[in-house]
């Protein structure tokens, strides 16, 4: 079973690999950033399964394409990728699990433009184009009030003092270690440099990342049955199944 970390206990193994105290005040100011740095980089790096969610808190009214996603408040965490809107009939039922779920098909803001720019022409909307990061637009212009369900993938909370576990300090307390120790290369002013006491330092964290991150994301793939032969099987050594 895999031991995790604690941010107490993340802190000390840091401190104790950088050989630092882990009161010295040059330490602590870079610990949060430090955090940063290896979370956003897994975070990044592996498409993780949890990382999705869904909310039904938008809704679209008569003539306007607009839906405006509060990032900050959406499920979990802050909304990063959307993935699917699903248009929830008939128009007016809030709860998708007392209606039909109608997923509208992503496009392109010039294809919108051209086939549903006029707002005079409304119907039931069949295609989304994200705007920017938290805008939305759909087509054709809604013929009525409709709820909709996004679903996207969210960046948790950091690890923290006041957040003193995550699913990667629990679950991939290795990989997360080594990706802190990259950056902590960098506060020691080892960071590929030939005026560092030991440049090779974050050369061979960084090594040692990619090992452990090709396991990892094989892993998850295997949760999402994206592994070899489109299964949630590791690769065989001997067996060469197509995916057919």
């Amino acid at each position: 079973m895999t031991t995790g970390l604690t941010y107490s206990t993340y802190k000390t193994q840091i401190a104790t690999m950088a050989v630092v105290a882990e009161d010295d005040a040059a330490f602590t100011t870079i610990l949060p950033q430090t955090i940063t740095y290896a979370e956003n980089r897994i975070y990044r790096e592996l498409d993780f399964l949890f990382t999705s969610a869904s909310t039904t808190a938008y809704s679209i009214s008569v003539g306007s394409r607009i839906i405006n996603v509060d990032a900050a408040t959406f499920p979990n965490g802050t909304l990063v990728v959307p993935e699917q809107i699903n248009l929830i009939t008939p128009a007016g039922t809030a709860n998708p699990n007392l209606g039909t779920r109608v997923p509208l098909l992503p496009t392109t803001k010039e294809f919108l433009d051209a086939v549903y720019g006029n707002s005079q022409s409304t119907g039931q909307p069949k295609y989304w184009v994200p705007f920017d990061d938290y805008t939305f637009l759909i087509g054709p212009y809604p013929n009525a009030a409709y709820t909709v369900e996004i679903v996207g993938t969210y960046r948790p909370a950091s690890l923290s003092a006041t957040n003193s576990t995550t699913f990667i300090s629990l679950n991939l307390p290795d990989l997360f270690i080594m990706a802190s120790m990259v950056y902590i290369s960098a506060y020691q002013r080892n960071f590929s440099s030939a005026m560092g006491n030991d440049p090779q330092m974050p050369v061979t964290y960084e090594t040692q990342y990619q090992t452990l991150l090709k396991a990892a994301m094989e892993e998850e793939a295997r949760k999402k049955f994206e592994a070899s032969a489109w299964s949630s099987q590791s690769s065989s050594k001997f067996a060469t199944p197509t995916r057919g």
